[in-house]
């Protein structure tokens, strides 16, 4: 059955798609004639009003744009479904917009989805916005940034602290006199592995000591198993800290190679739980993450914006739970 649309309607009421769209949004700037000739010509097509022609009265496309790191597309699912869930209930469709590392840049791909009448912007964000964020203040539309500390008029954030939650981790190694700890850098989210790393550094300092066991993963390294196996032929820690399930995986089964016995000689920690830290032998220990609510959050903060809404606090932060695990000894 072909679906009746707007344009047909105003044909038969003779008015303008404006009009049309006005008597569909309930504008009480329609004359009572006018609107009864609409109504009739809604009721004789059958005409049921989309998204879209809603909009148009109220100067609305009902679409967001999300910008999502190719590289983080397979992390970011939960968070997605949060976004999605929220955006259904307030009648908003979401379209993504990948960007891939080296090729685009985010202030571009932000103009580029403007350009299409987008009501808002949502920034998935693996990397520090440091240097695109006085150009993303410029634009005078709504946007939510996940995963940044950004805000501004038009922007506000919501992020999980995984600073804190490093610091924590750590402090309360240090406080049992372990400092043989090491951080393994996560390069598909330089963001949290920089958190991460000054969660350390802060922890180490209120010791009087300093940090300086961030494990960088050569470029030339395809993959954090390869690089692992020869770096701990040589090195060894008492705690490793991995951000990635992946990660945290190779380094169990590289310290099964070498003879290193986990959690014995070398704990394990996964810093983002997922279906896989319980999988693995020995389970591990690691941080349950918000993601799903993280993208609600989002959701929710750019609702508010988009209807006038005060956003009392701009920098919104989830917490964490700590799961214990067979990969550490407590």
């Amino acid at each position: 059955m072909k679906r009746v649309t707007i344009y047909e309607v105003a044909k038969e009421a003779n008015v303008s798609l404006a009009t049309v769209s006005r008597v569909i949004n309930g504008s009480d700037v329609v004359k009572e004639e006018t609107r009864k000739k609409v109504e009739e010509a809604i009721n004789k097509l059958g005409y049921k009003p989309n998204a879209i022609a809603q909009g148009l009265a109220l100067q609305k496309s009902t679409t967001l744009g999300l910008i999502v790191p190719e590289s983080s597309l397979s992390y970011a699912s939960q968070t997605i479904n949060g976004l999605a869930d929220v955006a259904k209930i307030y009648d908003y469709n979401i379209i993504i917009h990948t960007i891939t590392e080296g090729i685009s840049k985010i202030e571009d791909v932000v103009e580029e989805i403007i350009k299409s009448r987008v009501d808002g912007v949502l920034i998935y964000c693996d990397k520090t916005l440091d240097e695109s964020t006085n150009l993303l203040k410029q634009y005078n539309i709504p946007m939510v940034v996940i995963g940044d500390r950004i805000s501004s008029d038009n922007i506000c954030s919501a992020f999980i602290d995984y600073e804190q939650a490093s610091y924590e981790l750590i402090a309360s190694y240090l406080d049992k006199g372990i400092d043989n700890i090491a951080i393994l850098e996560d390069r598909r989210n330089s963001n949290i592995s920089q958190e991460l790393l000054e969660g350390g550094k802060k922890a180490f300092k209120e010791k009087g000591k300093e940090f300086d066991s961030y494990i960088s993963i050569p470029r030339e390294s395809r993959s954090t198993y390869k690089f692992l196996k020869d770096y701990l032929k040589d090195n060894k820690h008492k705690l490793l800290i991995a951000n990635r399930d992946s990660q945290a995986i190779a380094c169990l089964n590289v310290a099964a190679e070498n003879g290193i016995k986990v959690p014995d000689d070398m704990e394990v920690v996964c810093m983002t739980d997922s279906k896989y830290t319980s999988m693995s032998r020995p389970e591990l220990s690691s941080f349950i993450m918000p993601s799903y609510d993280l993208g609600a959050l989002a959701m929710r903060l750019m609702t508010k914006m988009l209807s006038g809404e005060e956003v009392e606090e701009k920098e919104k932060t989830l917490g964490y739970v700590y799961q214990v695990r067979e990969s550490t000894l407590n």
